[in-house]
């Protein structure tokens, strides 16, 4: 009974420490769940922000190129009225021309040809001398050409506007220059922030992922450790029930000691021999007394 009860308690000892051990392994898989969820937790958050600063860049390129393409408009206008502006001129200068017999486009054209020729095309110097004396004839009648043409009032008027359309609608391409600018700027830290969004949600699934094989794994261990906590129970109560069984075994062993005693002490007690307290105290025992 003894050895019995030994192998129970060793087994019992051994289950216990399995049962501590798988119950520290699932603790700990609880804890590295716990720290993944508050990881994923934390890039949501993440997550939501960037999303929310991806829609604030993406409002603000969609309003930029609004106005970009209105200053564009702006700008066409301002291009098509300079374009009207020099017809008026050329008209007016042409007119000019035929009647003073001298062409200031030709005379130009004339110029500009001589210019690039001396500029791309090797020759002597004393060609390259006639050349620039010739070039300088030709600035010489522009500007004598030109001043006749500026005493013109409608010309005049037409010249001074072209300097002030010119004007305003290169103020009003540098407008369209900085907004595109602008809504450049706004469209790629919105790519930025999409890419950096996409790379948090592929950390968030794949947090996700381990965290459901981390619970899976938990849940595992945990019901191995039940099972060894449902043995440990069942262990203890074959112990309680051994050692009962001992102690009544024990109990018969004394008892039936303290009768085979009782009977001889009676026996002695009915041949009139002297009893002793202890021996009174046997047969009150037994229930001989």
């Amino acid at each position: 009974m003894n050895d019995t009860i030994n192998e129970l308690k060793i087994e019992k000892d051994e289950s216990q420490k399995t049962a501590n051990i798988l119950k520290e392994k699932r603790n700990k898989l609880h804890s590295n769940s716990k720290r993944l969820a508050d990881e994923r937790d934390s890039l949501n958050s993440t997550i939501r922000n960037t999303r929310n600063n991806i829609n604030h860049h993406k409002k603000n390129r969609d309003e930029l190129n609004e106005r970009v393409q209105h200053a564009k408009e702006q700008r066409n206008k301002l291009n098509t009225t300079l374009l009207e502006i020099k017809k008026r001129i050329r008209h007016l200068e042409s007119s000019q021309s035929s009647s003073s017999g001298t062409n200031l486009n030709e005379i130009r054209k004339q110029l500009k040809a001589l210019e690039e020729e001396q500029m791309t095309k090797p020759m002597s110097p004393k060609k390259e001398k006639k050349v620039i004396a010739y070039i300088s004839e030709l600035h010489a009648k522009i500007k004598k050409q030109e001043e006749l043409l500026n005493q013109d009032p409608k010309l005049k008027k037409a010249l001074e506007e072209e300097i002030a359309i010119k004007k305003k609608a290169e103020k009003q391409h540098d407008i369209v220059e900085k907004l595109a600018t602008r809504a450049q700027e706004e469209h790629e830290s919105m790519i930025k922030l999409i890419k950096q969004l996409d790379n948090s949600i592929r950390k968030v699934n794949e947090i996700q992922e381990m965290i459901v094989n981390t619970k899976i794994q938990a849940d595992e261990v945990h019901k191995e450790f039940i099972s060894y906590v449902d043995k440990i129970h069942d262990l203890e109560r074959k112990i309680s029930a051994a050692q009962d069984e001992k102690r009544v075994k024990k109990k018969a062993v004394e008892a039936s000691t303290v009768h085979r005693e009782a009977n001889e002490i009676f026996e002695k007690f009915k041949r009139g021999e002297k009893l002793s307290t202890e021996d009174l105290m046997t047969l009150q025992k037994a229930g001989l007394i």
